[in-house]
């Protein structure tokens, strides 16, 4: 989770901890393009200047050098074809001739599965590897579980069954809640309706924190797919049948307080919570573009408010309640559930966590507020073969003071995700949308120093920072190719050392053979 850090006795959200990198394209720039690599043709012609044998033999020998090493490299391939041929004088009237250029590659991403018979670390190597860490006077007091992914086998624990504050790797059970309980082709809605009165139309809230602002051309925040307040605007304008000018806001899809016990009000400025309600544009977020930007404190009332000023004609606001069986005007979706579950972990973002964790409530016939919220998701996990014993979630993304998990917990959500039971089916998102180490999402920063550098590109974690509670819940392959699932859970240190320190970790299974 991101957020400043502060002083005081309640663990508070650290600003430069949990961050995300997010490198958009420039809006309007054209696609890269594929081309040849190489020199430029020379200028003269073979009429012009016929070739000279001499410097033709030593030009042979050169390139000749060359391609033998841009082989080695693996990209020999883009300097074939006329270039090659110009370059060694073989085109022309006693040549080759000039053939046409290759078709433009196209490299395909591809996962490889690990090897069915990789050997499992033994419970003592992988003590050999983490005990001389774990001692680490950075990490505070440090309780932990490794387990086999595929087994599920207990490989190290440290007071794996004591219950502390987990700050956002809280968001792991909301994640593995949700994916279980809810169908994966769930989408949340944003509506606009005609209201009782000619002139006036209800902007409903379903729910969607995600329906941004921005223009259709621009990447939001989430994805670039994010649903869009232009599209809403378009509708609305083609069926109204006249000027808007009244808009009703409906806010009744979520019920309760809209902040949660141990939240405070200073996050709100600080970028890192706004006032749950069902309907904001952009996560409620005044810069949509910055993790880490104060939020608006009437998250609603500021998206009627664009919605009016798109309208044209000054209509005024007011909220209400939709009439029964109203005439639809417009509609937007979400993306999918797994892409929304897979957007909060890698950004961390509390309140996308927090809508994800309504719609649970409300899928599972629970009352949509936090403690509603709180409920579908320990009773979904306990229903799932999960064992809540000890877990308390006073919110969904664990920005709350008060939520209470152990290590051995969120280890035992990530087995899950790893087998190959029907759970796994389900829980694969979870494990996707997990930050990779110095790559992407709130580890796009870390791992590039030290031991830790070791396991870049190899760890995939979710972070949890608040003032004195850091902590990191994954997955790694070992060196043999064996996945090991990891939670580390670090209380009562400062978070730039715990960190480091909570990566190290992290890269010694990496490292581990420990057979």
């Amino acid at each position: 989770m991101t957020g400043g850090e502060q002083q005081g006795s309640s663990p508070q959200v650290n600003p430069d901890l949990d961050q995300v990198t997010v490198r958009l394209p420039v809006p309007g720039a054209p696609p890269a393009q594929p081309m040849r690599v190489g020199p430029p043709p020379p200028a003269a012609t073979e009429a012009e200047a016929p070739p000279n044998p001499g410097k033709r033999g030593k030009k042979l020998v050169v390139l000749a050098t060359v391609l033998v090493l841009l082989a080695a490299l693996g990209v020999g391939g883009v300097l074939g074809g006329p270039w090659l041929a110009q370059q060694l004088g073989l085109s022309g009237d006693g040549g080759l001739g000039t053939q046409p250029p290759p078709a433009p590659l196209n490299p395909q991403a591809a996962l490889r599965a690990l090897p069915p018979q990789a050997p499992t670390p033994s419970a003592q190597g992988v003590a050999a590897a983490l005990d001389p860490l774990a001692g680490n006077a950075a990490l505070g007091e440090l309780t932990g579980s490794v387990l086999d992914g595929t087994t599920g086998n207990v490989l190290w624990e440290r007071g794996a069954g004591t219950a502390r504050t987990p700050a956002s790797t809280g968001k792991l059970v909301t994640a593995a809640a949700a994916l279980l309980a809810l169908d994966h082709q769930t989408r949340l809605s944003t509506t606009v309706v005609a209201g009782a009165e000619p002139g006036t139309v209800v902007l409903v809230g379903g729910g969607d924190t995600t329906l941004s602002g921005l223009p259709a051309n621009k990447p939001t925040y989430f994805f670039p797919d994010a649903a869009r307040l232009d599209d809403l605007v378009e509708q609305v304008k083609a069926k109204a049948g006249g000027p808007v000018n009244k808009i009703i806001i409906d806010v009744g899809r979520f019920a309760g307080p809209p902040m949660a016990p141990g939240w405070l009000n200073v996050d709100v400025a600080g970028g890192h919570i706004a006032p749950l309600v069902p309907l904001m544009l952009d996560a409620a977020r005044r810069d949509p573009l910055t993790s880490t930007t104060p939020r608006s404190d009437k998250p609603a009332q500021a998206a009627a408010q664009e919605l009016a000023k798109r309208l044209g004609g000054n209509p005024a606001i007011e909220v209400g309640s939709a009439p029964k069986d109203a005439k639809v005007l417009a509609k937007v979706d979400s993306p999918p559930l797994p892409r929304l579950v897979a957007s909060f972990l890698s950004t961390s973002d509390n309140i996308l966590a927090e809508a994800v964790a309504r719609e649970l409530a409300r899928g599972t016939g629970n009352e949509p507020s936090f403690a509603g919220a709180s409920k579908a998701t320990l009773d979904t996990l306990s229903r799932n073969g999960l064992d809540i014993t000890g877990v308390k979630m006073s919110d969904a993304s664990g920005l709350s003071t008060e939520d209470r998990v152990s290590a051995k917990f969120l280890s035992s959500l990530l087995a899950a995700a790893s087998g190959n039971d029907a759970r796994a089916a389900k829980l694969r998102p979870m494990l996707t949308g997990l930050p990779v180490a110095g790559g992407t999402g709130t580890l796009a920063k870390r791992y590039d120093k030290g031991q830790a550098a070791g396991g870049r590109g190899w760890v995939r974690a979710k972070t949890g920072t608040l003032d004195g509670v850091n902590s990191l819940a994954g997955i790694v392959t070992t060196n043999d190719g064996r996945l090991l699932v990891f939670s580390f859970m670090a209380t009562g240190a400062a978070s730039d050392p715990a960190r480091d320190a909570l990566d190290t970790l992290a890269s010694a299974l990496r490292r581990c053979g420990c057979g």
